[in-house]
């Protein structure tokens, strides 16, 4: 890796998967559409591409100038531990994943769907490689990563108790 980039070949290729599964999903749910009957599904899908786009939108505002689609940090970036990354830890990835599901199910896409569980399996795989760097970089990572979910956000606080 370049000390200057965070653009390793290993680094470069998570990346030209990750674009392939997703083109791949976009077109596969309009190719394949209403393959099974019902109105819940479109509903539900609408509602993960709601929730996916507000972690999108929300985990890009904090990250800032730290983003990058390569799966280690880059150089002189800090730890984002706030805001949505507070409750989080892959908001970005989350987003994807759950933008994925939607589209299928709001297509009715079987072959799409199947892509959607494929992009999430890829994901949990890139975050675990991610993860690796992050606590190489940050010695506050492993600390993070104890207190904060990888995909699905903490929606109340550890101190909320519901009665």
């Amino acid at each position: 890796m370049d000390a200057r980039s965070n653009k390793s070949p290993q680094g470069s290729a998570w990346v030209a998967v990750q674009f392939v599964i997703m083109f791949a999903l976009l077109g596969a749910a309009p190719l394949w559409r209403g393959q099974w009957p019902g109105k819940a599904a479109p509903a539900i899908g609408a509602a993960l591409v709601l929730a996916g786009a507000w972690l999108g939108i929300a985990g890009v505002r904090v990250l800032g100038l730290n983003r990058t689609p390569f799966p280690e940090p880059k150089p002189g970036s800090q730890l984002i531990t706030t805001g949505i990354y507070a409750r989080v830890r892959h908001p970005l990835y989350a987003s994807v994943i759950a933008l994925g599901f939607g589209w299928a199910l709001l297509w009715r896409s079987e072959p799409a769907l199947a892509l959607a569980v494929a992009q999430a399996v890829f994901f949990h795989a890139k975050a675990r490689f991610e993860e690796r760097r992050l606590r190489e970089r940050f010695a506050e990572y492993d600390g993070y990563a104890r207190r904060v979910p990888r995909f699905l956000p903490r929606l109340l606080s550890k101190t909320t108790q519901i009665v």
